[in-house]
């Protein structure tokens, strides 16, 4: 490897670096997106390792006292801190194992919404004409078929499960970055040096992905960001209406087995771990995203 071939892969790396702290500063200096932050990375812990923190068997195991009695409806313990369920079932080994499917909806159905929207709307407005005309009237299909209603149509069909769910969730989500995506690139494509590019000679691809692409990339993260929050949102509720994974526990599930057995409003440590958990993410998302929209379009604070 040349010294030239290293030079560039150090500078690489360092820009990067410097990339990741200057965006660590940035959070930093707002509070409420610092603290969304922390709860983010907590989440993906979470997700990560959760199951193999639980306690207990989320399924299998019941939570007994020392006589040997199946302890349900129990409030929280030292033996069960988060208390259990109406099945004997330990509330705090569910949320830790509930958190991911969870996370795995979230993250690939944000990440499917966001490279769905981006590709839509990059070639839509770069192309316009009737490219645009097709892809639009696509998007305006789906703009007419609402996702919970489409999502609980199929899976009267389908054997629900997380893959299938999150397919679903990002086949109906993709739009809202579609059309904010597509206005950024037609305006992007009129600027000079797109044009200076064309001129040049530079093919569709090139001038698509390697000029105009990179303009509209901070809006596509924007947007993939609140996909990660809208996918988790629409799991939960199809998990509590009944059409989850059968075979995992999530969050939303967690809330659709309090509901079923009649204690929502008697077991509120069975209740309070998942919700909480649902909406510190959602809103931990939004409030990260909005302080980078804050930068994306200065805008905002002019007329806040």
């Amino acid at each position: 490897m040349s010294t030239r071939t290293v030079d560039s892969a150090r500078s690489w790396l360092r820009g990067k670096a410097d990339q990741l702290v200057a965006h660590f500063q940035f959070l930093a200096s707002d509070r409420p997106a610092l603290a969304g932050f922390v709860v983010l990375v907590t989440f993906a812990f979470l997700g990560v390792f959760g199951p193999m923190l639980a306690p207990h068997d989320p399924i299998r195991a019941n939570i007994q006292n020392a006589q040997g009695t199946i302890l349900r409806l129990h409030a929280p313990t030292l033996q069960a801190p988060f208390g259990t369920t109406a099945y004997g079932k330990d509330v705090f080994s569910q949320f830790l194992a509930g958190a991911r499917p969870t996370f795995i909806v979230g993250v690939v159905g944000g990440v499917a919404t966001g490279a769905i929207g981006f590709l839509v709307g990059l070639v839509s407005g770069y192309f316009g004409g009737w490219v645009d005309e097709l892809l639009m009237r696509l998007t305006d299909l789906t703009f007419s078929l609402p996702l919970m209603p489409m999502a609980l149509l199929l899976l009267t069909f389908i054997q629900p499960n997380i893959w299938i769910i999150t397919l679903i969730i990002a086949a109906f989500l993709w739009k809202m970055p579609a059309r904010v995506i597509r206005s950024e690139v037609m305006s992007v494509s009129e600027r000079t040096f797109v044009k200076s590019a064309r001129s040049s000679g530079a093919g569709h691809l090139r001038t698509m992905f390697v000029h105009v692409a990179p303009n509209v990339l901070p809006i596509a993260f924007l947007y993939t960001a609140y996909g990660v929050a809208w996918s988790i949102a629409a799991q939960a509720s199809l998990a509590f209406l009944g059409f989850g994974d059968p075979t995992t526990t999530s969050w939303g599930r967690m809330l659709r087995q309090v509901f079923a057995s009649g204690s929502i409003r008697v077991a509120w440590w069975w209740v309070i771990p998942p919700a909480v958990g649902i909406a510190a993410v959602t809103t931990s998302v939004f409030l990260i995203g909005r302080a980078y929209e804050e930068v994306i379009n200065p805008e905002i604070n002019d007329n806040a």
